[in-house]
């Protein structure tokens, strides 16, 4: 085949192959073949490849002649003008009487009469009914009838060629081709003026907004000075902004936007084929207002999710109290490569329902029972430009996945189209419904959705895990259904069962190692006598100081350690041994043995910080900060401190320190025996999180074990018991006569004391 002709393969083209004509049927672009279609009704099926390297393979000229609405968009029916659909209905129920004897084109539904014996199928052939038919539009009177209908000069081939276009586009084919036919176009666009109007497109992007009189003038400078021997004649201003609009849209958008919209991507149209491929990522603010754990009051949360573009999955979400942060949106990919347990309350219908795939197999390199939600590894990553989604830390994270980044163009939330469509049916379908729904926005609220809260915090996050796995897994996508099967009934559930058979499964479990992975890294060039210090605090371990510790790390961090941190929990750090390459926790030196501190996180250590720096201390080791942070996590308990007394952000940022530190603890790997984390309970750290009241008695009861702990340590030696009242001054009288018994140098004893009782014995 001739390399520089294009090979049509839309639905409804010709091509001949080996001297025989086929019409393409349809593609199945995500299998990389076509189906063809002979005159005769024989099919065949063959690649792409195959038709583009077969020498014998060509475009069909009489289809390519045919062919006046290739680059058109097909006709519909309301491109046919009012006034003309009555005459395509009248031609479509002669075109029906011709067929089948009915008006109507049902049996089933006759009107008086029908069918009428010139047009009786069971007594006359096609031929004979066309015949009839064209001698009875022939002889319709008066002549403005037959005018008004487009039947003045029908005969049998006319009917022929109205029947095979309605064949191919159902009742528009039976329109008249003036009716629809194509736009005329510019002839007055020449090349030239069209090389000159995509000149100044490019130069007005990068300039500030100008009107359409100063590209007009900027247009015929470009023409006049590019092209000077040719007199080229430049269209009027009217002519000019009409192109500029049809071929560049109204130009409502701010340049700013305009020069985003027209980066040019690096791959083109991703088309999504398979599961994991595309998961997008977006956080939004949630419309229900839920009770926070803590005092009970209604808060406000966030909501963030992760949506399969391929198979609309939910496959990850999660709720956090005022925003989120980079290590939320870090665990919500975690969860998303991790199957999800099974919940006390759920069913076996929630249970692993996928073919192909056996639940046992699942559990078994799970370790647990798994619900029936997808999980794989994504392979491309989609997001906004919010600040939480462009920090280096969830980069760095997105990387260590392996997976790609693609950020959605600024403004431009066709990017990420799904999962927006996802927030807005998950509010008609599930958040309507419940108390304390606020509505899209301000005018829509009601009267007191804070008072009609009901749900509190962690009975919203089970209602919604529990409503995705069992309502909206199996959910019938309408509009989202596949290219391979646009008219089939598929959920979310049925199209992740089918890709196994088109592209089948990887089962990877990630390991536990992989949330320590996920933490923010700091790289420390040496390991002092205090340890390591990490954003202000000092963390030391026996195994930090063996002899001969020296990194061997090369590249941009080389010769230097790597330590994660935990931002919702700043009690250890987490260091992996190059020796043996397990975790450790390395615990910081200003907590106690008894590990009796509450949580913390990175705000309370910059409050923290912020407020020795504020009052001029410069405490020598971490021991020294310990009441100071004890008193602020609720030892001190003055009547400003107590809960009813405490403004409403106050108690949200109470009530946020014990949500996160209760999302570290859940995430972190827990033992299966003990149910329990083996690093925290080594490092002495308590892994359950209490209230805000059992958190300020454990921190009053730790400062009282910190202060008498450090009088311990400032003395050491118990004091002796004192000497009896006289003995001094006895001790000092020169006439005592010692006793025998008595060594010198000895103390006198109680006997040889000076008092009444003595000077009666002498």
């Amino acid at each position: 085949m001739n390399a520089s002709a294009a090979l049509d393969l839309s639905p409804g083209a010709g091509i001949v192959l080996n001297d025989v004509e086929w019409l393409v049927e349809r593609q199945e672009p995500h299998l990389g073949r076509v189906h063809l279609v002979r005159a005769d009704g024989d099919r065949q099926r063959v690649s792409f490849r195959f038709l583009v390297n077969d020498p014998n393979c060509r475009p069909s000229s009489r289809t390519a002649a045919e062919g006046a609405d290739r680059g058109r968009q097909s006709a519909t029916w309301s491109d046919v003008k009012p006034e003309k659909r009555p005459l395509m209905e009248q031609r479509f129920a002669h075109l029906m009487e011709v067929k089948c004897g009915f008006r109507s084109g049902d049996p089933f539904r006759p009107e008086p009469g029908e069918p009428r014996p010139e047009y009786d199928p069971d007594r006359t052939t096609l031929t004979e009914r066309r015949a009839a038919k064209a001698a009875e539009l022939s002889t319709l009177r008066p002549e403005e009838t037959r005018l008004l209908l487009g039947v003045a000069h029908v005969g049998v081939r006319t009917l022929e060629r109205w029947e095979r276009r309605r064949r191919k586009y159902g009742v528009i084919g039976c329109a008249d081709h003036r009716w629809l036919r194509a736009s005329g176009g510019h002839p007055s666009i020449c090349e030239e003026v069209r090389e000159a109007i995509f000149a100044v497109r490019q130069e007005t992007l990068h300039r500030s907004r100008v009107s359409a009189r100063t590209r007009e003038i900027m247009i015929q400078r470009y023409v006049r000075e590019t092209f000077k021997d040719a007199e080229i004649e430049v269209p009027s201003y009217h002519t000019l902004l009409r192109v500029w609009k049809e071929w560049f849209g109204p130009g409502g958008a701010r340049p700013r936007y305009q020069r985003s919209a027209e980066l040019p991507t690096k791959n083109g149209h991703v088309l999504v084929t398979r599961p994991g491929q595309v998961v997008a990522l977006d956080t939004t603010i949630l419309p229900v207002m839920v009770r926070e754990n803590v005092f009970g009051d209604p808060v406000t949360v966030h909501l963030t999710l992760a949506l399969d573009v391929y198979t609309h999955s939910i496959c990850a979400f999660r709720l956090t109290l005022v925003s989120d942060s980079s290590v939320d949106v870090a665990m919500v990919l975690r969860d998303v490569m991790l199957p999800l347990p099974m919940r006390a309350e759920w069913g076996e219908d929630m249970e692993w329902p996928y073919p192909g795939l056996p639940a046992a197999v699942v559990s078994e390199f799970a370790g647990h029972k798994v619900a029936a939600l997808p999980f794989f590894t994504p392979e491309t990553i989609t997001s906004d430009h919010g600040s939480v989604y462009r920090n280096h830390h969830l980069v760095d994270v997105q990387e260590a996945m392996g997976c790609r980044i693609l950020p959605a163009r600024v403004l431009r939330p066709q990017d990420k189209s799904a999962v927006e469509r996802v927030f807005g049916s998950i509010r008609s379908l599930l958040f309507e419904k419940l108390p304390g729904y606020t509505g899209i926005d301000v005018a829509d609220r009601g009267a007191d959705p804070e008072g009609d809260a009901v749900l509190t915090f962690t009975e919203m996050e089970h209602f919604i895990a529990t409503w995705v796995v069992k309502t909206w897994q199996n959910r019938r996508l309408a509009e989202f259904a596949p290219s391979w099967d646009p008219g089939g009934d598929h959920s979310p559930n049925t199209l992740f069962a089918a890709s196994f058979a088109q592209e089948g499964f990887d089962l990877d479990i990630p390991s536990p190692e992989t949330y320590y992975r996920f933490l923010p890294e700091h790289h420390v060039k040496r390991i002092y006598r205090r340890g390591v210090k990490v954003k202000g605090l000092w963390y030391d371990a026996e195994l930090l100081h063996r002899p001969g510790r020296q990194s061997a790390r090369g590249g941009r961090y080389k010769q230097q350690w790597v330590i994660h941190r935990e931002p919702r929990d700043r009690r250890v750090v987490y260091f992996q041994d190059p020796d043996t390459h397990e975790w450790h926790a390395l615990r910081w030196t200003g907590l106690p043995p008894e590990g009796e501190i509450p949580a913390f996180g990175d705000t309370r250590v910059e409050e923290l910080l912020n407020r020795v720096r504020e009052a001029g201390l410069k405490p020598r080791s971490d021991t020294e900060l310990v009441p100071i942070l004890l008193e602020m996590l609720g030892a001190v308990d003055p009547v400003e401190s107590w809960p009813s007394q405490m403004t409403k952000s106050q108690r949200m940022q109470q009530a946020r320190e014990i949500a996160q530190a209760q999302a570290a603890a859940a995430d972190r790997p827990q033992s299966q025996e003990r149910g329990e984390s083996p690093l925290l309970a080594a490092a002495g750290v308590p892994e359950a999180e209490l209230p805000l009241w059992e958190r300020a008695r454990q921190a009053t009861r730790s400062l009282d074990t910190h202060r008498r702990r450090r009088r311990e340590a400032a003395g050491p030696l118990r004091p002796s018991q004192p000497a009896s009242l006289g003995s001094s001054r006895r001790g000092r009288n020169l006439f005592v006569i010692a006793d025998d018994d008595d060594t010198p140098g000895d103390p006198p004893t109680e006997l040889q004391g000076s008092g009444p009782q003595a000077a009666e014995e002498k």
